[in-house]
């Protein structure tokens, strides 16, 4: 296929956009959607510019965003191949320690926007017989003490499977990456074990790279010094 089209939520820094620049040397054109416009439009212009990039500001919690980023993906590239529904955020651990406010923008975000991401894609990846992409997280496997960060990585999980489900008999592929810690804007010291973007970008390919019959659903990946 030449120049199939690879959509990332989240894609204007950490994971989605060491993605982003694996996509682009694999020959992928892409849609870059995060709500932070300036870093999109940076990224877009360093991996192509307009003729290969189509950066557009989404929040992954509005449908009509959702639905505006789809049309347009289409509009422009006229298919759609890969989607990786990667946009979230964490809290602190503790059911005292952060603010209410804060907890309800990561669930919208992390659950509810991952399944708005799955839901107005589904039909466009349908026609491509093409791959959905979740970033779940070690934190989706086990629980951790005072987390509800790691109970909408949980839910995650359960979306990814879900979808798989739904998508069995229409040639859509569904892989859930599941990082340990990673060198990120989510925390605001580096961990002293911790994966890099790259390193996670780099199981993303490796699942889509795949060939068309094989359907790599999880990839749970930590530092080889991360203890949890």
């Amino acid at each position: 296929m030449a120049d199939p089209v690879f959509l990332i939520t989240g894609a204007s820094s950490g994971i989605g956009a060491a993605t982003a620049r694996a996509a682009a040397d694999a020959g992928y054109r892409l849609v870059l959607a995060a709500r932070s416009v300036p870093r999109l439009n940076e990224l877009a212009a360093e991996l192509g510019g307009d003729e290969r990039v189509l950066a557009q500001r989404c929040d992954v919690t509005e449908w009509d965003d959702q639905q505006a980023l789809v049309a347009e993906t289409l509009k422009r590239f006229g298919r759609l191949d890969v989607v990786f529904a990667n946009a979230g955020f964490g809290a602190k651990r503790g059911f005292q320690r952060e603010s209410v406010e804060h907890w309800r923008s990561m669930v919208l975000t992390n659950v509810y926007g991952a399944a708005l991401t799955i839901r107005a894609t589904m039909d466009a990846l349908t026609d491509s017989r093409g791959h959905l992409l979740l970033t779940g997280s070690v934190a989706g496997r086990k629980a951790q003490p005072g987390s509800l960060y790691s109970a909408t990585k949980w839910a995650v999980t359960a979306l990814g499977e879900g979808a798989r489900q739904e998508f069995n008999g229409t040639g859509v592929r569904v892989t859930l990456i599941e990082p340990g810690m990673v060198d990120t804007p989510f925390f605001d010291n580096r961990p002293a074990a911790a994966l890099r973007p790259e390193d996670v970008a780099r199981a993303v390919m490796f699942a889509v790279s795949q060939p068309r019959e094989v359907d790599v659903n999880e990839i749970l990946i930590r530092s080889v010094d991360q203890e949890g």
